[in-house]
């Protein structure tokens, strides 16, 4: 979505509140997204679509292919995703449960979708983010690393579950792969497992097992850069070029869109959020070129 094409669609946004969700909170919610939408077009494309503002960086001519528009929503498409996370009385959000092992899981029915990454990599931070418009739930966010030591289950509605699974690397539990690998391999309701990169260091040896692990068990997955607030624009357009050439060439089932984003600024976490919607059978959006 070129950045020119943004604004036409802000005069019909103002008229779906009601129909983005029941409750007065809901529709607050609706209304903080309006806020967005009325930003510069150049913020608004630096918060709502951070990928496609890196690529304005390179020299036209010499631009690589960054696959914007394999996921590229409208904004009323993304407003409407907005609803899913929205805490109200007849969309309760709210952590349901953990567990150490995949037996001790609840049996649930609706679509998964889990988070994954190195300790440290600002995977609290971020689910802590993507659930900002349900302030009641409680993410523990940690300055130390490893803080996570069990698989978290978030209930959003009737519409998913979002699994918070134990950081890898420093500090991670003893039996971090019987417990991890067990689910990713065996729950049948995974639909996409998000796997975190930190932006600032790319791509480290503990996340090439992970990635391992995913190209394995034949998951569908998608790598998500956080941190992008932390990096100077030069390192981190340096950073997405490689993990950009990493998928594209060294992957399978890695869904081939990467999603930067910043729990700080809330940089790309409308477009996640979207996605997220998306995925799991909630929300089909107009521009969505891949399965």
């Amino acid at each position: 979505m070129a950045a020119h094409r943004l604004r036409p669609c802000v005069g019909r946004l103002f008229g779906m509140g009601p129909e983005l969700g029941s409750g007065r909170r809901a529709y607050s919610a609706f209304q903080a997204f309006t806020e967005v939408l009325r930003l510069p077009s150049k913020q608004l494309t630096k918060l709502v679509f951070p990928l496609q503002e890196l690529h304005g960086h390179f020299v036209p001519g010499s631009r690589p292919d960054l696959h914007l528009n394999i996921f590229h929503p409208s904004l009323e498409d993304i407003a409407r995703a907005e609803s899913f996370f929205t805490a109200s009385a007849r969309n309760r959000i709210e952590y349901l449960t953990s567990a150490v092992r995949l037996d001790h899981a609840p049996d649930l029915r609706r679509p998964e979708v889990c988070f994954i990454g190195r300790s440290n990599v600002g995977k609290s931070s971020l689910i802590k983010a993507l659930f900002s418009l349900a302030p009641e739930v409680e993410v523990r966010v940690s300055k130390k690393p490893g803080h996570t030591k069990k698989i978290n289950f978030y209930k959003v509605g009737k519409h998913f579950t979002l699994v918070d699974m134990p950081g890898y690397g420093y500090r991670a539990p003893e039996d971090f792969v019987d417990m991890v690998e067990t689910y990713l391999k065996e729950r049948k309701n995974l639909m996409r497992t998000f796997l975190l990169v930190d932006s600032v260091v790319g791509i480290q040896k503990a996340d090439n097992i992970a990635i391992e692990m995913c190209e394995e068990f034949a998951l569908p997955y998608v790598m998500v850069l956080t941190k992008i607030d932390k990096s100077s624009k030069g390192h981190l357009l340096k950073q997405v070029l490689q993990i950009q050439k990493f998928v594209d060439t060294k992957t399978q089932g890695c869904f081939p869109q990467l999603f930067p984003v910043s729990a700080m600024t809330c940089s790309g976490i409308h477009l996640l959020r979207c996605f997220i919607a998306d995925i799991t059978g909630n929300l089909k959006t107009t521009g969505f070129q891949f399965s």
